[in-house]
């Protein structure tokens, strides 16, 4: 056993480095096992991540982790053993970097790692300190743009900087016969990069004849090797190596240390090492919930009720089936979207274009130019990255596109970056676009063959996992800026709900009993249905606000600007929306009781009144 308060990784041989390799798996599959969590990735970096520590100094030297849920590792060897039973807990252990726990930078999206190891070089060269960023960034990463940005402005400073990429799926690059494998391997030696250097250096004596025949020869053996596109870049390149090879990463990461410029290092790994059950690509690895070890199968209570995301699917592959101008796309989350419904039977209209969020909303917005009818299927906290795209390629024309936001609101373990709370706020600012969401399945259904008609941009949003509601009310049909009242009494109080607030909403009726007030569902907050409100403020003086998003710039808010235009001064708005901060990561039920939104607070604040 391996004592963690004391551990010196420097001064373990490669044999003890194994023995830890093989513990930090243990301790990792034991852990998500039973919180849930990011396995395979996690799995697949162990040796890569114990050669970061061994070559590097973490106190001093910036770990940068992109999209960071494969930091389980990193976080065991970084004085986190302690508490590492508490990962994706409320109160606990995040599931991602964050620095008030130790780690250099926060993360959760895709693909600003090397960005911000280009930004720390800047700050380290200004500093004249000695340090060197290392970069932990997966294949399924360089697929996004911001990458390549940054790639070209470090190809071009030349500040030195470890790119290490984890290559599980040979996505970059499939190595051409056992000629090409031994040459990408003789790269991570001390002897290639030397010769490489000589090379160059006697090249500038030659004859210019000479000197062309010696450079074709150099260009020649870098055509067949994987790191063509890094060396065009201006980047140095090794690889590909073992990732599971600790003497062999050691060996590369030094050589890449010593050349004091930027440099990738290749490293080929499997997903889910070590744990047979989850090894290879299957995608159901990579995040999941509490397993039983032994099966692998999942100890979830089962739940019957259908996904929000699966009526989703099922609907829009109804709608494709009968209007041949659908399209779609989603960004790398195929699954995730229930997009892969439709990929499966039409690949020729719906696509996964990778994790490339701005391109998703482009390419749509061309296809809606062209007479098609885009779904762009996006979780809420990844459409954040498209915002330009939606405003300048899809409202400024008001093109017929439908944005459709999952895991809006509150997500869970996943914490800060993924909570899906801001995008009726960023929305809503932007002309051309209108907004809805659905309470339950019967009006997902309504809205969906409603979008299909719409002209403009239209964006709807619903939850992770299921709604609240199941058909309790009957489904109206859906019309612009129309509302529906579903429970109407004599009351002068109001519940106004939007999406899964209009569940929570009836929720708290049941509680406090349904004369206590009338029920509305919104159905679109941009815009609002203002002629019934206008009703509505003339036998009500308080409405309660409840929606899955953040105050500012959220529902209420939109209330109450119209109510501030039309003078309704007597109308007392009530929200039960989240306050103006980054909401932690935990079990939904348990982060929603700390913000008070649970039904028994929500009851208590509302009696108040």
């Amino acid at each position: 056993m391996i004592d963690f308060d004391h551990l010196d990784i420097k001064q373990m041989s490669v044999k003890e480095l194994e023995n830890l390799a093989s513990l930090l798996r243990e301790n990792i599959i034991d852990t998500v096992s039973k919180n849930g969590g990011h396995l395979s990735s996690n799995l697949g970096v162990v040796e890569l991540i114990i050669g970061m520590h061994y070559v590097f100094e973490v106190n001093k030297d910036p770990f940068i982790f992109d999209v960071s849920h494969q930091s389980y590792p990193h976080k065991l060897l970084n004085k986190k053993h302690d508490i590492f039973h508490t990962l994706r807990q409320f109160g606990g252990l995040s599931g991602y970097t964050k620095p008030d726990e130790g780690d250099y930078f926060v993360a959760g999206h895709s693909s600003t790692s090397i960005s911000l190891a280009v930004g720390a070089c800047k700050a380290i060269q200004l500093k004249n300190e000695d340090r060197v960023p290392v970069v932990l960034i997966g294949d399924g990463a360089l697929s996004a743009g911001m990458a390549y940005e940054a790639l070209n402005e470090l190809g071009d400073r030349e500040y030195p900087c470890i790119i290490i990429l984890n290559d599980n799926e040979m996505s970059i690059s499939k190595p051409i016969g056992a000629i090409s494998k031994y040459l990408s391997q003789a790269m991570a030696t001390q002897f290639y990069q030397k010769f490489k250097k000589r090379v160059e250096d006697i090249l500038e004596y030659f004859p210019q004849g000479a000197s062309y025949v010696a450079k074709r020869f150099e260009e020649g053996l870098r055509l067949i090797t994987p790191g063509i596109l890094f060396e065009e870049l201006g980047l140095e390149y090794i690889g590909p190596i073992n990732g599971h090879n600790i003497g062999e990463i050691i060996t590369a990461l030094n050589q890449a240390k010593s050349m004091k410029k930027p440099c990738v290092v290749h490293a080929q790994t499997i997903k889910g090492k070590g744990y047979q059950i989850a090894e290879g690509k299957n995608a159901k690895w990579h995040g999941v919930s509490a397993f039983d070890i032994n099966s692998g199968k999942s100890i979830k209570q089962t739940i019957n009720k259908k996904s929000a995301t699966e009526i989703f699917s099922n609907i829009l592959l109804r709608l494709a089936q009968k209007y041949e101008n659908i399209v779609g796309v989603t960004a790398a989350m195929p699954s995730g979207t229930g997009l892969d419904k439709l990929i499966e039977s039409f690949p020729h209209r719906f696509w996964d274009v990778a994790i490339a969020e701005q391109h998703a909303v482009t390419s749509m917005a061309a296809m809606a130019k062209e007479g098609f009818k885009p779904f762009i299927v996006i979780y809420s906290t990844f459409m954040q990255r498209a915002y330009d795209q939606v405003i300048h390629d899809c409202a400024i024309m008001n093109l017929n596109v439908v944005i459709a936001m999952d895991r809006a609101g509150i997500v869970g373990e996943d914490g800060e970056t993924h909570q899906g709370a801001f995008d009726i706020s960023f929305l809503s600012a932007v002309p051309n676009i209108t907004i809805a969401a659905p309470r339950d399945e019967g009006m997902m259904e309504k809205i969906m063959e409603y979008a299909y008609f719409h002209q403009g941009v239209f964006a709807f949003r619903y939850p992770r996992g299921n709604f609240i509601l199941d058909k309790e009310f009957k489904s109206c049909q859906v019309n612009l800026a129309k509302a529906q009242i579903l429970i109407d009494n004599q009351s002068d109080k109001a519940f106004l709900g939007f999406g899964q607030g209009v569940g929570r909403a009836k929720l708290v009726l049941n509680e406090l009993g349904e004369k206590y007030a009338s029920l509305i569902d919104l159905i679109f907050v941009k815009p609002l249905d203002e002629e019934f409100l206008k009703k509505l403020a003339k036998k009500t003086t308080t409405w309660f606000v409840f929606s899955d998003s953040v105050k500012i710039g959220g529902v209420a808010s939109l209330i109450m600007e119209f109510i501030q235009r039309e003078n309704l001064n007597h109308i007392k708005v009530i929200s039960f929306e989240y306050e103006d901060k980054f909401i932690t990561h935990g079990k939904t039920s348990v982060v929603e009781a700390s913000l008070g939104l649970d039904i028994n607070s929500l009851c208590q604040k509302i009696k108040s009144y």
